[in-house]
């Protein structure tokens, strides 16, 4: 592919204390442009990402995959997308080896993979561990997709991201995207990355509602979709 133009989304949902971390922790001069994504945050999220050196812009609509979405459509003459989460859980200076795979031409959407990677202890619940392990073997027996975690922090080209017709606009995202790119044939390659325990409480596997609710779209987006190409 021609030289990478990098914009990195970071979704971000009061993160007043983590967020400066992530921004500041990126590598210099690999990304064109550092979005934030203030998905409606009640604490000082947006000034402390500015003040860090990012773009903030808005997303009054609640959700993960609202967030995402804003942030594509915000990142200008970007042809590559990273989307990483602004709780500091992911390590934002192995954006290079997010990278790496689409740079050598090997690939067109790389995906993190914690559980192959390094899982700082308590970084993530066993429940998680266990959802994001089985939604992977789906993957792997329903798609032919050799990945091991449905990892947020993961980088994609923008054209393909756009050619999706992204509908998940919650939990769903993350894993739409690998079903939808799967189906279409896109080159989708894991690496291994750290994961730490993040700053504050998790919006999703930290409560009830937002574990049933991940889970419930992690199986049934690609168990949908599988149904749809048999018949």
């Amino acid at each position: 592919m021609t030289k990478l133009k990098v914009s990195v989304v970071i979704p971000a949902y009061n993160e007043q204390d983590a967020i400066a971390a992530v921004v500041k922790g990126l590598p210099p001069g690999l990304a064109n442009e550092i979005i934030v994504v203030d998905n409606g945050s009640t604490d000082a999220t947006a000034l402390r990402a500015e003040e860090a050196g990012a773009r903030v812009v808005k997303e009054a609509r609640r959700g993960y995959g609202a967030a995402c979405y804003k942030g594509l459509l915000a990142a200008g003459e970007a042809n590559v997308i990273v989307f990483l989460d602004g709780d500091n859980s992911d390590d934002p200076a192995e954006l290079p080896c997010l990278l790496a795979p689409i740079k050598d031409g090997q690939a067109d959407f790389v995906v993190g993979s914690r559980l192959s990677g390094s899982l700082e202890p308590a970084a993530m619940p066993s429940h998680a561990r266990l959802g994001n392990w089985l939604v992977a073997g789906l993957m792997r027996s329903a798609y032919k997709v050799k990945i091991t975690d449905i990892g947020s922090f993961r980088a994609i080209r923008k054209d393909i991201l756009l050619s999706l017709g992204m509908e998940q606009m919650t939990f769903g995202w993350p894993v739409e995207m690998l079903v939808k790119a799967a189906r279409q044939g896109a080159r989708i390659v894991e690496v291994p990355v750290s994961y730490r325990k993040r700053i504050g409480i998790s919006k999703v596997s930290g409560t009830v509602k937002g574990t049933i609710l991940t889970a419930y779209y992690m199986f049934w987006i690609p168990l949908r979709y599988a149904v749809r190409r048999q018949r």
